[in-house]
């Protein structure tokens, strides 16, 4: 997919790219984590996760607070009981190459302040493709069990947890009043369901004309979150446990010294521990095994997407600790993607919720990585004719692990002549409206779209962003909420909104009076929100919500929105001929007009909100790095263009002050080189008066 670097992106395209990154990714997090359907592959993912954390890297006073880079899976479902979890149950830092190995390895040693010839062991084991859990035993029995959730909250599958196998409900040390029985102790694993287990099932499933798993993960996250015990224990579900999470392992008290040491004390009190694990004191013997692990993939029992790397005494640990996400002890290496050959024999076209229309090919079916595969994304026009993929093509397909695989390259050597181009479609399959080529907005890039805001293909997303708490702020207005009222014919624009009543509201499932009387009052509180919130909320492309309040701010009325000039736009502050152009195509389309036209007699505020003028910070400019002790770099950024600042993502010698928190990175030594004058979150807070 063709997309600006992340070095040339201005501030306002980064606020935007950050933003769809964000949304996609927590739908993808919540497909993927909560509904056990992923939309994409892993390697596709990882890559969305490293152009976030690329551009948050350039940007830091841009990071978000629902960014990909503070979460941990998804949100628990409201369908179970919720588990606050005593320890983070934190993900890993994925990292793809020998390279990353080596810097891992030398930051450790590092700050541990060890040379090369210091004794320092690692610990190299399989990462399962499975579902993370925790669990919990007091006085030798199991007491209750939790997904990993967001890290922080996960949701309870006690009676689930019971229906395994290999989990053992009472410690083992024969009679529970055995000494050697731990007190406390919690525990983590992964569920997973073996690749035999995992074939029986599907066929089962088919056989009764239900819906098949794409592949052992989803299979066992699927079974494990199930609201009826009895589903999963019909499920041939196992668990491996790797690691301690808190309590101690022996009645005394002892602790283990190791990781290592943990496993083994693990597995005498019942627990399945993975076996194929070494520890490891050179960096060639953990690439020895990253290669064996490889090797052995397909051979065993069950799936794996790589090797973790964990150094393995506990004192190292604790001294390192973990970041917000991760910890700064343990990374995992993710296998490079499985490549095989098969037919394209046919390319549809599919509209995503921005209008851009995204191929898929369509293949004969292969067996990749454990599962049948038979359809591909190809992403854009561009990727296809930069590729030379055309209809008919023998192509080379890889996938990391879940259901829908990227075309590598075409094969031309095995072509017998009936191969034709692909043309990309001249009207919107959803709409029939004219697509036209976008080669100005987003970082995707040149796209073929289709600009109707009224497609139907694109009605639910666009909804869900007016809607959303940046924009219109219309709470109880969920995903869920907006399928029922497309579903039931009351809304198609957001205009629609505005003509509710409760007694329509109030058939619909899952509606009681009160919910939709809660819903209309706020409705009709959102016609306050001001011009700021409206801009953003109309999704015009690359427009986030700093560029929607400089919009405001430049032109005070909405009307004055729609008659801008290029020119206009362009001498807006860090508006360039993207940002224009995205502005302009959309208040062009006769569709985008009306919306307009039937939002502002709908009653909506259409003028820029009236703040209080403060200029305490007026003149200063401040670069924001590392992390603040109480705000986040956006309150911190929002509270200083409250008071007159300005923000920026680079240091320079204009600029007045650096702000800085734990784990500066290096824009404190640029500040340091440049001489500007670096101060801490108390000494901003004081300049205000607070």
């Amino acid at each position: 997919m063709t997309q600006i670097p992340a070095a040339e992106l201005t501030e306002q395209q980064a606020a935007a790219e950050l933003a769809r990154l964000a949304e996609t990714m927590a739908d993808l997090d919540k497909a993927y984590y909560q509904n056990d359907a992923p939309l994409m592959t892993d390697a596709e993912y990882d890559a969305l996760k490293r152009r976030n954390e690329e551009i948050e890297k350039l940007f830091p006073h841009l990071i978000r607070e629902d960014s990909p880079s503070r979460r941990v899976g998804a949100k628990a479902s409201d369908d179970f009981e919720k588990v606050v979890h005593s320890v983070p149950m934190l993900s890993l830092a994925n990292i793809f190459t020998n390279e990353d190995v080596y810097e891992f390895i030398d930051r450790i040693r590092r700050f541990l302040g060890l040379s090369e010839s210091d004794p320092l062991e690692f610990m190299a084991e399989p990462k399962l493709d499975g579902l993370s859990f925790s669990a919990l035993y007091v006085n030798g029995k199991f007491v209750r069990g939790a997904t990993r959730g967001d890290g922080a909250v996960g949701e309870d599958i006690t009676e689930n947890l019971k229906a395994i196998k290999d989990l053992p409900l009472t410690l083992h040390g024969g009679d529970l009043l055995d000494p050697d029985i731990p007190e406390r102790l919690e525990i983590r694993g992964e569920v997973f369901m073996n690749k035999a287990d995992f074939f029986a099932l599907n066929q089962e499933q088919a056989a009764a004309g239900k819906k098949t798993f794409a592949n052992p993960r989803n299979a066992a996250a699927g079974s494990l979150r199930q609201l009826d015990p009895k589903i999963a224990a019909e499920r041939r579900l196992d668990v491996f446990i790797f690691n301690l999470q808190e309590g101690s392992l022996w009645a005394d008290g002892h602790e283990a010294v190791t990781h290592n040491e943990s496993l083994s004390r693990l597995a005498e009190l019942g627990f399945t521990v993975i076996s194929e694990r070494v520890t490891v004191s050179r960096r060639e013997d953990i690439f020895a095994h990253i290669r064996k692990l490889g090797d052995m993939r397909d051979g065993l029992k069950y799936d794996i997407d790589g090797v973790v790397i964990k150094l393995d005494p506990f004192a190292g640990r604790r001294y390192l600790g973990e970041g917000t996400k991760t910890p700064k002890w343990a990374v995992a290496y993710k296998f490079p993607p499985e490549t095989k050959f098969t037919k394209l024999t046919d390319v549809t076209v599919a509209v995503g919720r921005t209008g851009v229309l995204t191929p898929t090919a369509v293949l004969e079916p292969v067996r990749l990585a454990g599962t049948t595969v038979s359809r591909a994304t190809l992403h854009n026009l561009d990727f296809i004719r930069e590729r030379g993929i055309m209809i008919g093509d023998t192509v080379a397909v890889r996938k990391a692990g879940d259901i829908i695989p990227e075309i590598v390259e075409a094969l031309p050597d095995k072509r017998d002549g009936s191969e034709r181009p692909f043309m990309m479609p001249e009207r919107c399959p959803s709409c029939g409206e004219p697509v036209v080529r976008d080669e100005t907005c987003g970082v995707e890039g040149a796209a073929y779209r289709c600009t109707n805001s009224a497609c139907p293909a694109q009605l639910s997303r666009s909804l869900e962003h007016f809607a959303s708490k940046n924009a219109m702020n219309i709470e109880g207005l969920g995903p869920q909420i907006v399928e029922l009222l497309l579903a039931a014919g009351l809304v198609r624009t957001a205009p629609d909104l505005y003509a509710l009543t409760a007694e329509q509201l109030v058939p619909l499932d899952r509606m009681g009076e009160l919910s939709a009387k809660n819903l209309v009052a706020a409705i009709e509180r959102s016609k306050s929100a001001g011009l700021e919130r409206l801009i953003y909320a109309l999704g015009i492309r690359n427009i986030g919500e700093v560029a929607a309040a400089a919009m405001a701010a430049r032109f005070g009325t909405l009307e004055r929105c729609l008659a801008a000039t290029y020119d206009e736009l362009c001498a807006i502050e860090d508006f360039g001929d993207v940002t224009a152009q995205c502005v302009l195509n959309f208040f062009s389309h006769p569709q985008n007009i009306e919306l307009c036209r039937r939002l502002t007699e709908a009653g909506l505020v259409t003028v820029a909100v009236a703040k209080k003028a403060d200029d305490t910070l007026g003149g200063k400019t401040f670069v924001l790095t590392g992390t603040l002790p109480t705000m986040t770099r956006d309150e911190a950024s929002a509270l200083i263009k409250e008071h007159g600042g300005k923000v920026s993502g680079s240091v320079s010698k204009k600029t007045s002050y650096v702000v800085a928190g734990e784990d500066a990175g290096s824009k404190l030594q640029k500040a340091r080189d440049l001489g500007v004058t670096v101060i801490d979150e108390a000494a901003l807070l004081k300049m205000l008066g607070k």
